[in-house]
């Protein structure tokens, strides 16, 4: 096993090899927007999953997907010249749902927002049930008397 930091900085290295890989030298046509969010490396250093996003529609995103698994043996001898490890990890791609999770998060709080503002435009025209006050209070004699 290899120590958490020099797992971390390979993992933080490993997903700026890709991404320059990306930018720079995979010319694919059916790669679109696609941005490297986060990359994770087993404890051995054996596999990185490599998370990446794609802005535009489904396809896209399949298109995408096709194109990073048809690259990625180019990438992996980048990221092992790179890197310069005896074993160059294995990698995997994976779409990362953060940001649909982060749409459908922002959709939630609107509706929220929405919901409490009804709430606080019927309690402005709401009156009391009962007594504006429902705690006994004792009437003026009777302090005298105890």
């Amino acid at each position: 096993m290899v120590d958490a930091a020099r797992a971390r900085k390979l993992a933080d290295r490993i997903q700026q090899i890709v991404a320059e890989m990306l930018e720079r030298r995979i010319k694919d046509p059916r790669l679109g927007f696609v941005t490297v969010t986060d990359t994770r490396i087993t404890p051995d250093l054996r596999e990185a999953t490599v998370f990446y996003t794609v802005f535009g529609s489904e396809a896209e995103r399949a298109d995408s997907a096709a194109a990073l698994e048809s690259a990625k043996g180019i990438i992996r001898s980048e990221v092992g010249r790179q890197t310069g490890v005896r074993f160059t990890p294995t990698l995997t791609f994976k779409h990362d749902p953060l940001p649909d999770t982060a749409r459908q998060l922002d959709d939630l709080i609107v509706a929220a927002r929405a919901r409490d503002a009804e709430v606080a435009r019927r309690a402005a025209d709401a009156s009391y049930a009962g007594d504006a006050d429902p705690y006994r209070k004792p009437d003026e004699g009777e302090d005298d008397e105890a």
